[in-house]
């Protein structure tokens, strides 16, 4: 990934970086970081790295459960997977553990889970050792949901996105959403080598529902934004920031923070029916609003 956008905010005590695929084969080349269809944003908060006892909540340990990972879609998987650990990485899951041997998960620095998806079929890619970076995409953010109704409908509803693909795991008793914004690629079917339709997308949601979650009245998921924190938030950018509000408003959503709250007058957050945050922006490609 590339530093597509840093924001600094000494006078908080912490900068943000905006992290995202920029070759010439990537799917937003060259984009305003508020154009753009899939990045990471990292958050430092100024002199934890200077404490030894300080760490994050990952989202995927007892009792903490919320936030899921992160994903990233590459070439070759097993090229790229010994890439990762030859430059000292770890593994959640490496391709050979387990049932599902067409995906891995890494570690980041902070203990975060980083999917990793083939864009090809794992046989075709077996005996391959190298590995286009330029290809890469940042394909998804995984969070876990108590109701899969009433979060497909907030989503698709309140959000704007279409359910893209659905993954049922009925003998492991939990289901898979992936939901985005189709754009000029429009939903996908099939892919052209039979893999998933969706490895070459960038910046879609997936939530995850376990049966029977929704039955339980006391049953939440931790959203990362109490304590302990870890993960913060995902972002939508819309074409007109006032008329997008206004719009959450009259449907009666749940705010975070309002356009006229505090001291940012350029970004809003709203609560999803887990109480995950999400922040919406001003898409700078279609109105100049906060000059980033």
């Amino acid at each position: 990934m590339k530093m597509i956008q840093k924001i600094e905010q000494p006078e908080a005590k912490f900068d943000l970086y905006f992290m995202g695929y920029d070759s010439p084969k990537a799917a937003s080349h060259g984009n305003h970081f508020t154009d753009r269809e899939g990045l990471i944003e990292l958050t430092h908060n100024y002199g934890t790295e200077n404490d030894p006892e300080y760490k994050v909540s990952t989202g995927n340990a007892e009792p903490n459960k919320g936030f899921g990972h992160t994903c990233i879609s590459v070439d070759n998987i097993q090229a790229a997977c010994q890439r990762i650990e030859d430059a000292g990485y770890k593994f959640q899951k490496k391709l050979t553990d387990g049932r599902m041997r067409h995906i891995a998960f890494a570690l980041d620095p902070d203990g975060y889970w980083v999917e990793v998806i083939g864009q090809n079929p794992v046989d075709k890619t077996e005996g391959v050792k190298t590995t286009d970076l330029q290809t890469y995409r940042m394909n998804h953010t995984m969070i876990r949901v108590k109701d899969q109704e009433r979060s497909l409908k907030f989503y698709k509803e309140v959000m704007g996105m279409t359910l893209m693909r659905t993954s049922e795991n009925k003998d492991a008793k939990f289901n898979l959403y992936f939901l985005g914004y189709p754009g000029d690629a429009g939903v996908p079917t099939t892919s052209a080598n039979g893999v998933n339709p969706t490895a070459d997308r960038e910046g879609l949601l997936e939530l995850t529902w376990n049966y029977g979650t929704e039955k339980d009245e006391n049953f939440k998921y931790h959203n990362g934004n109490d304590q302990p924190q870890g993960f913060g938030h995902i972002c939508v950018s819309v074409d007109d920031l006032d008329a997008a509000c206004k719009r959450f408003e009259d449907q009666g959503i749940n705010w975070k923070k309002r356009l006229t709250d505090g001291r940012m007058k350029n970004v809003a957050f709203i609560l999803d029916p887990d109480n995950y945050w999400i922040e919406v922006v001003q898409n700078e490609k279609y109105r100049q609003r906060a000059n980033w």
